[in-house]
């Protein structure tokens, strides 16, 4: 059942959390092999499923323990053809594991979700190509094609939305956003930012939310920013705007490294979970996100960090 799809509760104002960096925890912290960062593929391995229970439980404690809601994305970031085929699925196995992440999540909220602690549960879409540089781009149009089988195979799921995350150029994300209204989905779009706060493209992060609502009649439930470290976009929210309002989440980067820098690292930058939460407050305490209710990790972040960015934006 999608509980939510039609009233998702994050949309209220009211805090929720979401997870942090599955794939450099599961690599990083459990010593688990996902070849070409794919983590849709435990789903297959009877020792995956519990490998993916024990990291969202992690997530999940803590929304219990706070008593605040959560989003749960699926495990389906590198779920797309391209990325699939590269492990040997076929269409319809890439199908399978797709509804098999989405199944997951749900038994984990039909055991897990308490009337304080409800759980959203997300179908992630990430990029084509790499997640960290434009150099591989598609019209909106031929986005859409793309991913739209992916979009309506969570269509028939009990997802309650999708989100697309680490999106380094405009056109797939509006892609994606016309295949999500197609379908009928609620879709969040996150857009990955580089050290001066645009995104690998170059194009602006305004600039960006302002093409994708103008393409799509404003159809995102809104908009996240995810892998970038807080200092390399405090400025670019500062400048103002209403534009930040569309902004509800952030999934930010522990490590203040460079895209280039995190992928030639052979070892996990985890940062310092509390200066993160530091860096989360005083978003808040300047205002530069005032619409700022999701709070969450990308690369190298833990469940760890999650909780000191929800501690520190309830002081």
């Amino acid at each position: 059942m999608n509980k939510y799809r039609h009233a998702l509760p994050q949309l209220r104002d009211t805090p929720f959390i979401t997870d942090g960096g599955l794939e450099t925890t599961l690599i990083y912290h459990e010593g688990v092999e996902l070849p070409h960062f794919a983590a849709f593929g435990l789903l297959d391995r009877p020792e995956g499923e519990a490998m993916l229970d024990r990291y969202f439980m992690h997530y999940v404690d803590v929304a219990r323990r706070h008593r605040v809601g959560i989003v749960l994305e699926s495990a389906t970031w590198r779920a797309n053809p391209d990325w699939a085929a590269k492990l040997g699925y076929t269409t319809e196995t890439l199908a399978r594991a797709q509804r098999l992440a989405i199944e997951h999540l749900v038994a984990i909220r039909e055991r897990h979700e308490t009337a304080q602690t409800p759980i959203v549960i997300s179908g992630n879409f990430g990029p084509r190509g790499d997640g960290y540089r434009a150099d591989a781009r598609m019209t909106a149009r031929d986005a859409d094609a793309y991913h739209a089988p992916q979009m309506r195979t969570f269509a028939t799921t009990d997802a309650d939305m999708v989100a697309a995350f680490t999106m380094n150029y405009t056109d797939e994300a509006i892609g994606i956003v016309a295949a999500a209204k197609a379908s009928e989905m609620p879709v969040a779009i996150s857009f990955t930012l580089e050290t001066d706060g645009r995104l690998p493209s170059g194009e602006s992060l305004q600039d960006a939310i302002a093409r994708t609502d103008d393409a799509s009649g404003a159809y995102p439930a809104y908009y996240m920013i995810n892998c970038a470290h807080p200092s390399h976009f405090q400025n670019v929210l500062a400048v103002g705007g209403g534009w930040r309002d569309r902004i509800r989440g952030l999934r930010a980067n522990a490590s203040k490294r460079s895209h280039a820098e995190l992928d030639t690292m052979t070892e996990l930058d985890v940062g310092n979970p509390a200066e993160l939460g530091s860096n989360y407050r005083e978003l808040r305490r300047l205002g530069l996100l005032p619409r700022l209710s999701i709070v969450g990790g990308c690369c190298g972040t833990d469940h760890r960090h999650v909780e000191a960015a929800y501690r520190a934006m309830s002081l």
